[in-house]
């Protein structure tokens, strides 16, 4: 019988690409990691990865045990939702704070799902600009984008997820005009006060000097749609809009890494605890959408 605890090492090295990673993601020891992997391959009689010198990949029998791995996921997750969460009477007011970004791009349809998951838990989503303190007790959950792990408080337990990268993005008939020669100036689309990042400057299409400014990202993003130049946006935003495309000759940009935060007492809650986990598998999920790798090349 496959062990699932196996399984989970399984995962996290697929999802990594390294088993430095998976250690990191599960807390571990590389030995740890590397013994489960074994353990695994020898009750399958098959090898799960190739060592190449840029990380792991999924061998053939490994790609045929991804998607299984994924539906025995899913279904623990449903196993542990569905039936241990409301036979125990999860209930009572779980409150999440997050960039607006965040919640309105790629983590509400996730966030819905809980709760129709748990309809005894109120959900509140505090989604505006400011970060809510945790210490205070101003929200159970924090979902952030942290650059530097160091700077997070020391009070604070986390949950580590994808790293999180922006791209330099244009409207597709913006990009179009300016292929076929037209003279209309391509502005930067900047937010308030802030100017255009040193890693964003390259590229082929070059820019007015007049930027176009605007107060928040909602209104950024449909400024780009209407073709009045070419912005920062992270990947999940810019890579998921069909209106969209990335500036040729520019990079990608790390912003960070997503942390899900918690304090005290509040993180051992059951309610806490649950969203922490179900949130924390579907960002996982969305790691190639967060790092750009999902996108077409125009």
């Amino acid at each position: 019988m496959i062990d699932w605890d196996d399984v989970r090492y399984f995962l996290a090295v697929a999802r990594g690409g390294s088993v430095r990673a998976a250690a990191e993601r599960l807390g571990v020891n590389h030995s740890t990691v590397l013994r489960r992997i074994a353990q695994l391959e020898e009750r399958l009689g098959a090898h799960m990865f190739e060592k190449l010198p840029s990380g792991y990949r999924l061998t053939a029998a490994g790609e045929e045990v991804l998607e299984l791995a994924d539906q025995m996921e899913a279904s623990s997750h449903q196993l542990e939702t569905r039936v241990f969460g409301r036979d125990q009477g999860v209930r009572g007011l779980l409150r999440v704070t997050l960039a607006p970004t965040l919640a309105t791009h790629l983590l509400m349809p996730d966030f819905a799902d809980f709760a129709r998951l748990h309809p005894d838990i109120e959900m509140e989503i505090l989604s505006s600009g400011e970060l809510a303190n945790l210490t205070n007790r101003e929200a159970d959950v924090a979902i952030r984008v942290v650059y530097d792990r160091k700077t997070l408080p020391l009070n604070l337990h986390g949950l580590k997820g994808p790293e999180l990268f922006g791209g330099v993005y244009i409207s597709r008939d913006r990009l179009a005009a300016w292929r076929a020669g037209a003279p209309d100036p391509v502005r930067w689309i900047v937010i308030s006060m802030h100017g255009v990042p040193d890693w964003a400057s390259e590229g082929e299409v070059r820019t007015a000097g007049v930027p176009f400014r605007t107060t928040d990202g909602e209104a950024q993003i449909a400024a780009v749609r209407q073709g009045l130049g070419m912005t920062t946006l992270p990947c999940f935003v810019g890579d998921a809009d069909p209106l969209l495309a990335r500036v040729p000759g520019t990079d990608l940009h790390m912003h960070g890494t997503l942390w899900l935060l918690t304090q005290g007492e509040t993180r051992k809650t059951k309610r806490v605890r649950l969203f922490t986990e179900f949130v924390s598998r579907r960002l996982a999920a969305y790691a190639p959408l967060l790092a750009g790798l999902s996108a077409s090349r125009d």
